[in-house]
């Protein structure tokens, strides 16, 4: 278990981290992109079926952020071989490194919302 300065310097480190590397910050930062990430990894490749798993996301906005996550290489946009109208939208190489990162993500909100919920159950 990290104590309190241990952690304190955890974050320094990670916030200072995050100033010097603003492009990290970006390629993940923001209301949608990890929902759209998720949605590509529940096995949505076009853009309607993506528009449709994420509620709340304008077309204007899926299609600003899709645009950034190819230019950031976390996603790849493939035309179908017979029809070029048809595009597939698929994670890359690279963005699967990430994977890890998510999953300690998922951890750490699984073990806050348990925390929580045995805080306002308790009596």
């Amino acid at each position: 278990m990290l104590n309190e300065q241990t952690s304190l310097s955890v974050f320094s480190g990670l916030f200072s981290a995050l100033q010097l590397k603003p492009p990290a910050r970006l390629t993940f930062g923001g209301k949608w992109r990890l929902m759209i990430l998720r949605s590509i990894c529940d096995g949505n490749s076009k853009f309607a079926e993506i528009e449709r798993s994420i509620p709340g996301i304008t077309a204007r906005m899926l299609s600003r952020e899709l645009k950034a996550m190819e230019l950031d290489e976390i996603i790849s946009r493939q035309a179908h071989a017979h029809n070029f109208k048809i595009i597939a939208y698929r994670l890359t190489d690279y963005s699967k490194s990430f994977a890890p990162v998510v999953r300690a993500m998922i951890e750490w909100g699984i073990s806050h919302r348990e925390k929580m919920h045995r805080k306002t159950h308790q009596g």
